[in-house]
């Protein structure tokens, strides 16, 4: 009986695994699904003699493989980045610069958020699709022939798109098919035209968008959630090509968003702010982290900005003077479910919405950070400073309690500054002393500490030999 509730692990460290087991199975037709010749093309285009080749978990089996095809195709110099920084569908740049690469080849699903430093060639991979029984199962979703619809997909089934608007538009005169576009969509889009996640489609409803139905043709994940609270009028359905079942989408969109204006009432309430950088690489993020640190300023709220790579729980309880988090980070990973940490984690966009009294809740909802700052298109400045006597107090909802909105005047109201000079000894030299060092100090545990010269130095001695389970020792010791 002993050994249905615990064991001795022998099991376990005897089992054997199979190549299945840990990574899926390599590809035969790696000249279709990756692309090859157009790969090729592009780093031959370029002249770039050294390429970085950047896999999520689930394409790396083919990595090996599609890297000795390139460099023998391209006479280049080729590198696999295998792990990446943050998401797997932003482009890893930091990665590609550690080996001082020229340009990258980016596969599998991405997030087409803009780059900056170097030249991009997105590769989806041309996952299968069954475009006959999507072309009827959009019929069995939307019997009316005269429906205005618009059909994104995710960018693994982009290549179908062309097989399935020709199978509707001839049933369907007021479809509407969106195109994946790698450039940079951040300019304004021409007039009856919307640009936006790396789509582009034109629109000449009436009432724009929400006066469309969204077919989704992708699995359930990140980018339909992103889609969905964007563009949160529109009634939503998708097709799964994995499963080959279409649906009416019943994701609470009302729900989602209350929870994420709770998160805003959050931020309102949070003294200390703790700035995640969720990204290396995509176009804009410095200038939205300035932002963020003057929006925070201006707020009356403490920042600190931290690089934790991907965050999780563990990695965020670390910082327990910190009451709210905000990441900095692509579209799709922005919306980070932050119910299980131990600190709500908000997005820019949600910040603003805390902090800034000039923006106010449309029922629209931003994911890119990038529509936050000067110049684009959701914009808001903040508004003139105002004597703290001045301010319009309201109340809390989360903790009942007094608070000011709006306490920007820098006269009457201003935290101690980031750092501070202070006398280090006798000789009247001076220390730049930080307030979170100096918070940090007096802390009774501070993490794994080196102490160096504390510890006495030892002789190494012969330890215990074999595995855990059974030393060569053991049994042979005397009571």
């Amino acid at each position: 009986m002993a050994t249905v509730f615990s064991s001795d692990g022998e099991a376990a460290l005897r089992r054997e695994l199979g190549l299945a087991a840990v990574a899926p199975a390599p590809r035969t037709d790696l000249d279709g699904f990756y692309e090859m010749d157009r790969a090729a093309a592009f780093v031959r285009g370029g002249g770039f003699r050294k390429v970085a080749l950047q896999f999520p978990d689930q394409l790396l089996a083919d990595a090996a493989a599609v890297a000795a095809r390139m460099g023998a195709a391209t006479g280049a110099e080729i590198y696999v980045l295998g792990d990446t920084t943050y998401g797997s569908c932003c482009v890893d740049e930091v990665a590609a610069e550690h080996v001082a690469a020229e340009a990258v080849l980016h596969y599998g699903p991405a997030c087409l958020s803009p780059c900056r430093r170097l030249p991009v060639l997105h590769i989806f991979g041309k996952q299968p699709i069954d475009t006959g029984r999507c072309a009827e199962a959009f019929r069995e979703l939307y019997p009316d022939r005269q429906s205005r619809v618009v059909v994104l997909s995710d960018v693994v089934y982009a290549h179908a798109m062309g097989e399935l608007e020709q199978q509707l538009c001839p049933e369907y005169p007021n479809i509407i098919f969106s195109r994946v576009v790698c450039e940079d969509l951040s300019g304004p889009a021409p007039p009856g035209e919307m640009r936006q996640f790396g789509r582009q489609f034109p629109l000449e409803a009436p009432g724009g968008l929400q006066d469309c139905a969204v077919f989704y043709v992708g699995a359930e994940g990140l980018a339909l959630t992103s889609f969905m609270l964007t563009w949160n009028c529109s009634p939503f359905s998708s097709f799964d090509p994995a499963t080959s079942c279409g649906r009416r989408e019943t994701f609470n969109v009302n729900r989602a968003l209350m929870r994420r204006l709770y998160l805003v009432e959050r931020a309102r309430d949070a003294r200390v702010v703790g700035i995640l950088v969720g990204t290396l690489g995509v176009a804009g993020y410095l200038a939205v982290l300035q932002h963020l640190r003057e929006l925070l300023r201006q707020a009356g709220k403490r920042s600190y900005t931290l690089a934790v790579g991907k965050p999780n729980p563990a990695k965020l309880a670390n910082f327990l003077e910190v009451d709210i988090f905000v990441l900095v980070a692509c579209t799709q990973n922005s919306l980070l479910d932050s119910s299980d940490f131990y600190r709500p984690v908000v997005t820019p966009y949600e910040l603003e919405l805390a902090c800034n009294p000039a923006r106010e809740w449309t029922g629209n909802y931003l994911t890119d950070f990038r529509d936050l700052l000067p110049g684009a298109c959701a914009h808001v400045e903040f508004p003139p400073a105002v004597p703290a006597a001045e301010a319009v107090p309201d109340i809390s909802l989360i903790t009942g309690e007094m608070r000011s909105t709006h306490l920007c005047d820098s006269t009457a109201s201003q935290l101690p500054p980031r750092t501070t000079l202070a006398c280090r000894n006798q000789t009247q030299a001076l220390a730049e002393i930080s307030p979170a060092a100096s918070f940090l100090e007096s802390r009774s545990w501070r993490g794994l500490e080196q102490q160096l010269g504390q510890t006495p130095v030892a002789k190494a001695v012969q330890g215990r030999r074999g595995i855990a389970i059974a030393y060569e020792d053991e049994g042979h010791e005397q009571p």
